[in-house]
């Protein structure tokens, strides 16, 4: 007893001194490199320049992805530490050096020196007063010309800061800044994981998800001096930040749309069931019918994705907040799911059944059924889509085990 006793006061000690020593370190300065030779001194020059005028301890961690110029070698002359990567990518250069850094506050920007690394007081004063993740805003602080590609400037990231924005409901305007500063607790929280250049925009998405307190500053941006192609690639790297926008926004793209749908498609069929109706002249007939029973499929089946995806993103980032899967953990997604979906799925099918017997052996046009029909199948889809996503649900909500609200 007595030794367990000291064992534990002894990891008690180590993990309080490694705090402490962590502590001790203000701001780490996170520096992504992949054969930068040419300007990844200046940079880390500049930051030590930053935290000397500024009386702060500070460090410089490079991120290195595997380069075969002499960034290491400049890095390490300069007293930078440089952590080693094996895996490809902006992000996955990020998340090695962020997970290395010491710093209280962590900044990150990219060693081409187009982000004036002297100049990060705007970003610790920020953090001072309170905030969690601080983004630069270059179209606020100024872009010099060929600093930024045409395409990009008046294009793709107004466009993508917009929807992103829309999507996500943030007020962000420069959502894909590659300046920004964060405290350590923070960077735990958001969790991105994206490899590549995505991982710009999960970090603020799952910032906002997270509730964190999100500020802007304005910066400058300078051309690259690096003398080379940079490593983005504008249609690449554009659509990875497009789809992670999209897929991590399941109540505006998935669950609203397919709420409208689903209750349109549901009454356009409950009104067209038995036969075509007229209403102020305008005649809705088959045509009307197979509309709705799209409708309602479709509707149906993004109310379905949507929860399947708010659960998955759930398993990834389990500090995130809301209120759909915590009430599915709750309830009983899987029998509510199958039990409401065998009674669609049975039915229909019986349904079915009798209008074939009806047509088999009583006779009659089968023209005046068609309508409902319809009808009949679009609750058969729908009853066994239900059932088979319950099951996949409750897969999903197996995995969800250390939950806040979502």
């Amino acid at each position: 007893m007595g030794t367990r006793s000291n064992s534990a006061r002894l990891r008690a000690v180590e993990s309080s001194s490694k705090t402490a020593a962590r502590q001790e370190v203000l701001v780490s300065a996170i520096i992504p490199c992949l054969n930068e030779e040419r300007t990844l001194g200046i940079c880390i020059q500049k930051a030590l320049d930053a935290f000397a005028r500024r009386g702060i301890k500070g460090e410089v961690v490079v991120g290195d992805n595997g380069s075969t110029d002499r960034s290491v070698e400049i890095a390490e002359s300069l007293g930078a530490r440089v952590v080693h990567q094996p895996i490809k990518g902006y992000g996955a250069a990020i998340s090695a050096a962020a997970g290395a850094a010491k710093g209280k506050y962590l900044i990150m920007a990219d060693a081409d020196d187009s982000y004036d690394w002297s100049q990060l007081d705007g970003f610790i004063d920020t953090l001072e007063n309170g905030a969690d993740l601080v983004m630069g805003n270059r179209f606020a602080g100024g872009i010099e010309d060929g600093a930024m590609p045409p395409l990009h400037r008046y294009l793709g990231n107004p466009v993508l800061s917009a929807l992103a924005r829309w999507l996500h409901r943030s007020p962000i305007r420069d959502f894909h800044c590659g300046m920004r500063g964060f405290t350590r607790e923070a960077f735990e929280q958001m969790g991105a994981r994206s490899p590549g250049m995505e991982f710009a925009s999960e970090m603020v998405i799952n910032a906002h998800r997270a509730g964190l307190d999100i500020r802007e500053v304005p910066i400058k941006l300078y051309p690259d001096k690096r003398g080379r192609p940079p490593h983005l690639r504008s249609f690449r790297d554009g659509w990875r930040h497009l789809r992670l926008i999209i897929a991590h926004a399941p109540d505006t793209v998935y669950l609203l749309p397919g709420l409208i749908l689903l209750v349109a498609g549901v009454f356009g069929l409950a009104a067209l069931s038995r036969g075509p109706v007229t209403v102020g002249g305008q005649y809705f007939g088959i045509h009307f019918v197979a509309l709705s029973s799209m409708a309602t499929l479709i509707g149906l089946s993004a109310i379905l994705l949507g929860m399947l995806a708010k659960v998955a993103i759930a398993i990834y980032h389990p500090n995130q907040r809301g209120r759909v899967v915590p009430w599915l953990k709750r309830g009983r997604p899987l029998e509510w799911l199958v039990g409401f979906g065998g009674v669609l799925t049975v039915a229909g099918f019986g349904a079915d059944a009798l209008l074939a017997f009806k047509w088999l052996f009583v006779g009659g046009p089968m023209e005046q059924s068609v309508h409902l029909v319809f009808a009949i199948t679009t609750a058969c889809v729908a009853g066994v889509v239900t059932m088979l996503s319950g099951f996949v649900l409750k897969l999903l909500l197996d995995n969800v085990n250390d939950w806040h609200e979502f």
